[in-house]
């Protein structure tokens, strides 16, 4: 009898079993509305949505803060505090490892900077888009972002206020156990020193939005070759 494949719910990963080699995991973008009055305005093919992919039974955003190092965080999937989760869209799947695909989120982590987030230019759904390229060569449906495509087109017409604006994620630094029992923490040396001289930006990434299990910590980034 040939082997079978099993699909774990949880997680959306489809294995050989029998010992097989052969893993499969669903890419799933999960959108979210930021304010209620997308239930109106995306009607007429409009609104303000932040989006996340999900990958291995977690979802991967990229959010704003104040320092050169990585923006891009990770939590329980339809669960990103501070918006209203809307819809799952199945991007197709892909057969990279788990560890693999850690290390491709950890290097891409290094591209997207906290401080580099522009709602316009680069925002979350930039970051999704590109994801989605690299892993299924799909784009992400074009009306996630088209505020932003319709703002850079006409941004001599927006207030600088608005060019300017950033969704602000202010997440908790966690410590994640490796697989080799080692720990090591989200945030890098950079954040750490940075925290220990400037109270008053301290104060404002350790709050998170929300508590408990909806918590959202960053993406420790490794630089290719590193």
């Amino acid at each position: 009898m040939g082997s079978q494949a099993k699909v774990s719910r949880s997680t959306g990963v489809e294995a050989e079993e029998g010992g097989g080699q052969n893993i499969e995991t669903q890419v799933v973008l999960n959108v979210y509305d930021l304010t209620p009055l997308n239930h109106y305005t995306s009607w007429f093919g409009f609104g303000i949505f932040h989006s996340g992919i999900e990958v291995y039974g977690m979802e991967y955003g990229f959010g704003a803060h104040d320092f050169p190092a990585s923006g891009v965080f990770e939590v329980e999937p339809k669960c990103c505090p501070g918006f209203i989760y809307r819809c799952s869209i199945h991007l197709g799947r892909i057969s990279m490892p788990p560890a693999e695909f850690r290390t491709f989120v950890e290097s891409l982590a290094s591209e997207y900077h906290g401080d580099t987030y522009h709602l316009i230019s680069k925002n979350c759904n930039h970051f999704t888009d590109d994801v989605a390229w690299k892993l299924t060569k799909k784009h992400i449906p074009g009306w996630v972002n088209r505020l932003a495509r319709v703002g850079a087109l006409c941004s001599c017409l927006l207030p600088e206020s608005l060019q300017v604006t950033t969704v602000k994620h202010t997440p908790e630094y966690h410590e994640s156990v490796e697989e080799d029992g080692t720990q090591s923490s989200s945030a890098d040396s950079h954040h750490e020193q940075h925290l220990e001289s400037d109270d008053a930006d301290q104060d404002k990434l350790l709050l998170s939005p929300l508590r408990g299990n909806n918590d959202v910590s960053f993406i420790k980034e490794v630089k290719s070759g590193s």
